[in-house]
């Protein structure tokens, strides 16, 4: 009987779902889940998550006291909300939840540091090991060098944002334990800059990105895991099979889920390292030379931490309007 192609993908790739919505987790039973702003803010829209929205906001309420206003508590529950639902994410899955730093410290390295620190305080006080969680963290020169710290002290990153090499050699060169290299954007971005509608799924740039990470990554022996990111279609995904890890929206886990055919391996470390590839050092003036010249990183990085900083004031919104309704 032929296999479908995500059981085959599980065979060569750790499936991880890209979602904050805890039923499509429990459906589809991913090993690691990984959540974003964007993410969190609509599932906290969702009906059958309201009890999450409003046990964060009383927590929020008693913590600061009566006294405090409205939008101090909102703040506060904003800022456990991602946690709460790491929480339950990780009560369904056997591996690890990604929790993102707030977007809006992305370039300020001592605050995403205590930002993290914050996170793993709140995950280690309700008695999950830290090893159970990845903090998200952008992937500009100030978000890896707070990785690099928070890294050494056994708080486990996973640096998203990510679609350039320069950012890539620099997340393996400072220990970070995970990238997040963003498929499917890079796609948007070529598809707007040439003016084409499509990609044949081997020439897609976004594959052809995270496949050159990946090549770069096994040809120089690095730990640091690679986790395909932000997928338009399975075409994207089934060319990135064999990558470490894939994290993966439910609506396209279930298009693999409901397809039979042939899954190749199209990564594999043993074929990498006998690849030529050049090293190449880096430092922030390389990284910053690198990224200026890269339109496509310089382009989709600002606009990604733009799109998170959105999504987070949006849920700002969403959590003061539903206290207001608690509270009467």
């Amino acid at each position: 009987m032929a296999k479908n192609l995500l059981d085959q993908l599980r065979e060569m790739t750790v499936v991880v779902a890209d979602t904050g919505d805890i039923e499509a987790i429990e459906k589809f039973k991913p090993r690691d889940a990984t959540t974003n702003p964007s993410l969190i803010t609509a599932a906290a829209q969702m009906p059958q998550y309201q009890g999450i929205v409003d046990d964060t906001l009383k927590g929020a309420r008693a913590t600061l006291g009566a006294g405090a206003s409205a939008a101090e508590v909102a703040s506060l529950a904003f800022d456990r909300l991602a946690v709460s639902f790491g929480l339950k994410i990780l009560e369904i899955i056997p591996g690890r939840v990604s929790t993102e730093v707030d977007a809006r410290l992305s370039f300020d390295t001592e605050a995403t540091i205590a930002k993290g620190r914050d996170l793993i305080a709140q995950y280690e006080a309700k008695g999950v090991d830290r090893n159970r969680v990845l903090i998200k963290i952008a992937s500009t020169w100030e978000g890896i060098q707070a990785a690099a710290v928070l890294e050494k002290e056994g708080i486990h990153c996973n640096l998203t944002l990510l679609f350039g090499m320069h950012q890539a050699i620099a997340c393996a060169e400072n220990g970070i334990t995970l990238i997040s290299p963003f498929v499917g954007r890079i796609l948007d971005w070529y598809k707007k800059d040439t003016g084409r509608d499509s990609y044949p799924a081997a020439e897609d740039p976004g594959v052809v990105s995270v496949t050159d990470v990946y090549n770069y990554y096994k040809k120089f022996g690095y730990k640091t895991e690679v986790m395909g990111a932000s997928f338009r279609n399975i075409g994207e995904i089934t060319e990135l099979a064999g990558c470490d890890l894939l994290t993966i929206a439910p609506s396209l886990l279930a298009e693999l889920q409901a397809t039979e055919a042939d899954l190749p391996r199209k990564l594999d470390p043993e074929k990498a390292a006998a690849m030529s590839i050049e090293k190449i050092a880096m430092d922030k003036a390389t990284f910053d030379r690198m990224h200026a010249e890269n339109r496509m990183a310089t382009d989709k990085l600002a606009e990604g931490i733009s799109g998170f900083e959105k999504a987070l004031e949006a849920l700002e919104t969403l959590l003061s309007d539903r206290l207001a309704s608690l509270e009467g």
